[in-house]
C-alpha cells in the first residue's frame, strides 16, 4: 500500500504528502499529479509545485533541516514518544550543520563540461544507418517488432519516416525491407543509457538514474540512443520539455573557458555502444 493509499483511510484528515526536496510535509494537491496508465488517482510527483520552480542552487539554499514531523499513517502518538522525539530533536540541533545533513563533495565546473564532452563524443561515434532499403508494405507502413521485458514478443505498423529515424539513431535494424526490429527492450535502453553514461548526469554532473531527451518529446525527439542521456531525478523534472542548452543556461552554472578540455580516453567506453 502506498502512502497516498495510507493517507486515503481517514477520510476526515486531508492527504497529504512529504516533498522530495524541501522534506516538507505539504497537502496533496500541492504536487502536481503522475500521467499515464499505472498513475492512480492520488498518484503524485516527488517535488512539491514551490520546489519545482527554483534552480538547484537556491532549493539548496532555502531548505531547512526539517524538524519533527508527523507521519499520518502512523498510530496514535503516545506521551513517551513526544518527550523522546524532542530530545533527539534537541540533540540534532547541538550538533553542526555538517554533522546533520552530510553532502557529497560537490562537482567542479571542469568535470562537469568534461563529462559532458565524453558523452557527446560517444553520441557522435553512432554514425547514422542507411534506410534506402526501406519500402513500404500494402498498407503504406512499415513493421515494428520487438520485445517487451518479460521477453514477449510485439509489432506493429509504423510511418516510414519514424522507421527511418529509429534506424539512423541506432534504435532498430533492418530485418528486410518492408520490416525493422527494435533493438532494446525499455528496461534494457534505460541500463543502457545507464551504464554508457557512467550513472552521471549530463547536466549537473551528480548521480543520476533516469533518462532525459536530449530533444523533448513534445518537440519532435524519440527514445533512441542518440536523443536520450543520463540525468537525475531533480534536472530532468526542472527541465521538461526546454531545449538543453536554454536549461544549461538558466541552471547549471558555466565552466570557465580555461575548463574545455578533451575527453580523457574516449575509445575506453567504446564497448559500450552497440551497432
Amino acid at each position: 500500500m502506498t502512502e497516498p493509499q495510507q493517507n486515503k483511510d481517514e477520510a476526515s484528515k486531508p492527504l497529504i504528502k512529504k516533498c522530495t526536496y524541501c522534506q516538507e510535509m505539504k497537502p496533496l494537491t500541492d504536487f502536481q499529479r503522475r500521467t499515464g496508465r499505472r498513475a492512480g488517482p492520488y498518484s503524485r510527483r516527488g517535488p512539491c509545485r514551490s520546489c519545482r520552480g527554483l534552480a538547484p542552487q537556491e532549493r539548496a539554499a532555502t531548505s531547512a533541516p526539517s524538524g519533527e514531523e508527523t507521519n499520518p499513517s502512523a498510530a496514535p502518538v503516545t506521551q513517551h514518544s513526544l518527550d523522546a522525539n524532542t530530545a533527539a530533536h534537541n540533540l540534532e540541533a547541538s550538533l553542526p550543520m555538517e554533522a546533520q545533513r552530510p553532502r557529497r563533495k560537490p562537482v567542479t565546473d571542469k568535470a562537469r563540461e568534461r563529462h559532458r564532452q565524453r558523452v557527446r563524443h560517444l553520441l557522435s561515434r553512432l554514425k547514422p544507418a542507411d534506410t534506402r532499403a526501406l519500402r513500404l508494405n500494402r498498407n503504406g507502413m512499415i513493421r515494428l517488432r520487438g520485445k517487451t521485458d518479460q521477453g514477449r514478443r510485439w509489432h506493429q505498423e509504423i510511418e516510414l519516416d519514424l522507421a527511418m529515424t529509429l534506424v539512423r539513431e541506432r534504435m532498430a535494424v533492418i530485418v528486410n525491407p518492408y520490416t525493422v526490429r527494435r533493438l532494446y527492450s525499455n528496461k534494457e535502453f534505460r541500463q543502457y543509457v545507464l551504464k554508457r553514461d557512467r550513472y552521471t548526469c549530463f547536466f549537473c554532473g551528480d548521480y543520476g538514474d533516469t533518462i532525459d531527451h536530449l530533444l523533448p518529446r513534445a518537440k519532435g525527439g524519440h527514445t533512441t540512443p542518440v536523443n536520450c542521456v543520463c540525468a537525475c531525478n531533480e534536472c530532468n523534472q526542472v527541465k521538461a520539455a526546454r531545449d538543453v542548452d536554454e536549461f544549461i543556461e538558466s541552471v547549471v552554472p558555466q565552466p570557465s573557458p580555461d575548463d574545455f578540455e578533451a575527453p580523457d580516453n574516449p575509445d575506453a567506453s567504446e564497448d559500450t555502444l552497440r551497432t
